[in-house]
């Protein structure tokens, strides 16, 4: 069911003609140094109409081509990918419920009024926790930095859980560590064992090893770590807790994420293997939580109409993404049938430029403008 193939944007409902304006976009953000290189892949209907790679993977320390298969550090992307899906499959599986108070299954977690923090108020953003801490500087180990969360009076003065979206990297290092512990196994072998290896995502993983490499996008000069970051987990976080965590730390390329995007639009099916339940999909991407500037499904944004997107302002109000700081981003569109994936390494030039803030919207509305049926 809705296995992908390349094919003709105009049997997709493009007009190819437009749709090229794509090309001038992203070479002119490129020479004006918004990121180094990117790669875009557009798909409708199950067809993959856009498919290209630009500019460099690598500028420092030596000049690498981008590619269409360049693996990406996806950074918070991964929240969706892997850690609210494999929540989900928790939820499907009877471990848990989305109302259950996280302290049923981590009771270390308890005190300073945490045990008000539901899971379903992990995946909108709306538990109270703020949005970061810089738990590489303050802890050596994944270990210490789940007993800094369960010691601190980790919750917002001002709202209490299901009251306000505060995104927050902690809620999702604690859903990071719900699934390890229902699971009984780390997080990175949950993930593949159910989610990788059956959509067959062959360059999606944490902690790519060493020959992977060459193939992948450089990030960031790290003052932390005192080199570029190449191959290895650009979030300061993540790689303290040994690169695997809830928040960060997944790599993969366009083509395996096309492949999760089109079981997500399949609601939970691709290539005759069921990831999660038509009935899942559903529920997970519709909103449950809402402000004027922004709507939450489970783990994954929606538009509000005339506030910013990241995925512009033409897409449904069904529509569901997610970003990554690194420049990575995913949108879908059940209403248009439409997914598009684009992956930068913006942070390569550093974390400071933030030029795609603006491109990515701009991006999205020259693609989905491009529609004529």
């Amino acid at each position: 069911m809705g296995i992908l193939r390349y094919g003709d944007p105009e049997k997709a409902g493009f007009d190819p003609n437009r749709l090229s304006r794509v090309d001038a976009f992203i070479k002119k953000a490129i020479k004006e140094k918004h990121f180094p290189g990117a790669v875009l892949l557009v798909a409708r209907k199950g067809v993959i109409v856009y498919h290209k790679a630009f500019g460099k993977r690598v500028v420092k320390p030596v000049e690498k081509p981008m590619e269409k298969d360049t693996i990406f550090d996806l950074a918070s992307v991964t929240k969706v990918v892997s850690t609210t899906t494999l929540t989900m499959k928790l939820v499907e599986d009877g471990l848990v419920s989305l109302s259950d108070p996280l302290v049923d299954y981590i009771p270390e977690f308890k005190g300073f009024g945490k045990e008000q923090i539901k899971i379903v108020h992990l995946l909108t953003h709306t538990s109270g926790l703020p949005p970061w801490l810089p738990f590489f500087s303050l802890c050596n180990s994944r270990e210490e930095v789940f007993k800094y969360i369960f010691s601190s009076h980790l919750t917002a003065p001002l709202f209490k859980p299901g009251e306000k979206i505060v995104y927050s990297d902690i809620g999702f290092i604690l859903l990071g560590l719900l699934i390890e512990r229902v699971k009984g196994k780390r997080l990175d072998e949950v993930a593949r064992k159910e989610l990788f290896q059956p959509l067959d995502l062959k360059n999606t993983m944490y902690n790519p090893p060493g020959e992977l490499k060459e193939k992948t996008a450089a990030t960031e000069q790290c003052k932390y770590r005192g080199r570029i970051i190449w191959g290895e987990v650009h979030d300061e976080n993540a790689y303290s807790m040994g690169g695997v965590a809830g928040h960060a730390g997944l790599f993969s390329t366009a083509f395996d994420l096309a492949k999760f995007a089109q079981m997500m639009l399949n609601k939970g099916v691709y290539d005759g293997v069921r990831i999660l339940g038509s009935r899942t999909v559903e529920v997970m991407t519709s909103e449950h939580a809402r402000t004027d500037s922004g709507r939450r499904a489970l783990g994954w944004g929606m538009r509000v109409k005339g506030a910013y997107s990241s995925g512009g302002d033409l897409l449904s109000e069904k529509a569901y993404g997610h970003t990554g700081f690194t420049g990575t981003s995913l949108w879908i569109d059940p209403e248009l049938d439409l997914f598009i994936i684009f992956l930068t390494n913006r942070v390569h030039y550093g974390r400071e430029n933030r030029a795609i803030i603006k491109d990515r919207p701009k991006l999205h509305n020259i693609i989905v403008s491009s529609l004529v049926t």
